[in-house]
């Protein structure tokens, strides 16, 4: 069985537990604005997740470890915007992803409906950051991302209220908020082993 058989069968099983619905569910946004990222896995003995790191001088989440992805355009559906970003971002080329299948879509607090798409590539592929807007890029192992014992729960106070998000520590590389509740979603759903 393929790594993309493997992960079709797992997401065709029901879900442990209920999906994170979003970062403030109790706040909605004006729009609900669609967006798509790429989970892209790499096909290895001990697969791996492709992530970004963010410039610092980015508007928006700064800094921050993400999946590559992005707005969908007009026209697009979720697949082929998750692509497109991951080329973009990346240089990931879409011929070489295989895709999976889309999860649980994820609602940010900045009022984006973000779902995240699985697809298998090729270990040690030659990628390049996007130089205005990605810093860097690295490889976490699958396993230790979904492993719960793996996924903190942790608190800060946002406008004024206390509030609860995830975050993932990998060599000095902290995964956190909607990225990590991603993972969370996808751990769930693939009650990996």
């Amino acid at each position: 069985m393929t790594l993309a058989d493997r992960l079709r069968a797992a997401l065709a099983e029901p879900a442990a537990e209920p999906p994170l619905a979003g970062d403030l569910p109790e706040i909605r946004a004006n729009a609900d604005l669609p967006a798509a990222v790429m989970i892209a896995i790499t096909d290895r003995p001990e697969p791996g997740v492709i992530l970004t790191v963010r410039r610092e001088h980015l508007r928006t989440h700064a800094g921050q470890i993400a999946f590559p992805g992005g707005r969908v355009d007009p026209g697009e559906d979720v697949i082929q915007a998750a692509l497109r970003e991951a080329n973009e971002e990346l240089l990931l080329d879409p011929a070489s992803v295989e895709v999976v299948g889309p999860i649980e879509p994820y609602r940010t607090v900045t009022g984006y409906v973000v779902t995240p798409v699985l697809g298998v590539v090729q270990p040690d592929l030659p990628l390049e950051p996007h130089e205005p807007e990605v810093a860097d890029w690295f490889e976490a192992p699958l396993g230790f991302l979904l492993d719960p014992a793996n996924q903190q729960l942790r608190s800060a106070l946002f406008q004024g209220i206390e509030r609860h998000y995830y975050e993932i520590n990998w060599n000095d590389r902290r995964i956190w908020g909607a990225t990590a509740a991603m993972i969370i979603n996808l751990s769930r759903r693939l009650q990996w082993s």
